[in-house]
């Protein structure tokens, strides 16, 4: 039996040749500066404290998955909006230093970026974000590459610039381009119902699930999410590792890999996006795109930030085989 991820690829390379597009993956997001700090305490009073590492480095849900895709040998663009200060800048150059096309943002002079404070707990790398929205302003349909979107393999979009997401992902639709949803925890609202229904490939945080479903259960927030429209649901959280449904009606869980130390999951969840939509378009089955995504999230989570440690290809496949071999890669069918 195909599963729906075959389904989906065959449907989309056969309107469009995968060889004659741009792009592997196009994005829509918000891109931020994140200055990462490891702390002692997370703050919950009056508080000064010496952090014992810091780091100043591009951020972002959308923007970290498309780092991800380029580091892993993929080929994305990133479409949004920036300020022409000292953060647009510097998001700008670390995109093209790793690859990520350009091309596609807009700048709006005399404006600022976004900007994120993220402080890391050193015992157990739990954190705290504190985000600044910058005052570039919202994307416009209007203002939407409709050629970047019509030659790109996969849309990734999470809601942000969301009237904007919403046109791009009826034009992916027109040009068989596969639409890929990022629900983050905490941020689900109705709004996004809308923008989900349009989606082929929706992975979201198990809380954002139960929000969306008003279920407390996994199997029953994977149905409310199938029902509104995608065709494959992944439910992840964490450390627990990630849950897998589609409308063929396969269904497993992959744990997450254990690493004997864990420094930062700042940007953890984006780096799996990124790499399961690799997989994607690199034609791995379903249960290879979690374990590969599987793989690229826990080896972003040895070093501070969440893109310092993201892994070439060869990297996190030798990883993958490496714990094969030692039995660590369980994998449990619900």
């Amino acid at each position: 039996m195909h599963s729906a991820l075959d389904l989906l690829l065959q449907k989309a390379d056969s309107r469009h040749s995968a060889r004659h597009k741009l792009f592997d993956v196009v994005g829509i997001g918000v891109s931020t500066v994140d200055l990462i700090m490891v702390v002692d305490e997370l703050p919950g009073a009056e508080l000064v404290q010496r952090a014992h590492s810091s780091l100043l480095q591009g951020g972002g849900p959308v923007a970290t998955a498309l780092v991800a895709v380029a580091r892993l040998g993929g080929r994305s663009a990133m479409i949004d909006k920036l300020g022409d200060d000292w953060r647009g800048k510097l998001i700008l150059e670390e995109f093209e230093s790793e690859g990520v096309a350009t091309d596609y943002i807009a700048w709006v002079k005399g404006r600022s970026s976004s900007v994120a404070s993220v402080l890391v707990r050193k015992g157990d790398a739990a954190r705290t974000i504190i985000y600044s929205p910058g005052d570039a302003g919202e994307l416009t349909a209007a203002e939407l590459p409709e050629e970047a979107i019509a030659n790109s393999r996969i849309l990734h979009l999470n809601g942000r610039h969301l009237q904007a997401s919403l046109a791009a992902a009826r034009t992916a639709k027109l040009h068989g381009v596969l639409v890929s949803f990022d629900g983050g925890a905490h941020r689900y609202g109705d709004g996004l119902r809308e923008l989900i229904g349009l989606t082929d490939v929706c992975i979201v945080a198990r809380q954002f699930a139960f929000a969306f479903s008003g279920e407390e259960e996994l199997a029953a927030s994977a149905t409310g999410l199938l029902n509104c429209g995608p065709q494959i649901v992944v439910i992840t959280a964490g450390a627990e590792g990630s849950w897998v449904f589609d409308r063929e009606g396969r269904r497993f869980h992959h744990p997450a890999f254990r690493l004997e130390r864990t420094i930062d999951t700042t940007g953890a969840g984006d780096a799996y996006h990124g790499a399961f939509l690799f997989g994607i378009t690199n034609g791995y089955s379903l249960e290879k795109c979690v374990r590969f995504a599987s793989a690229v999230a826990a080896l972003s989570t040895l070093q501070l930030g969440g893109r310092s440690a993201l892994p070439s290809c060869a990297e996190a496949l030798c990883f993958v085989k490496e714990r094969a071999h030692t039995g660590e890669d369980p994998q449990a069918v619900l």
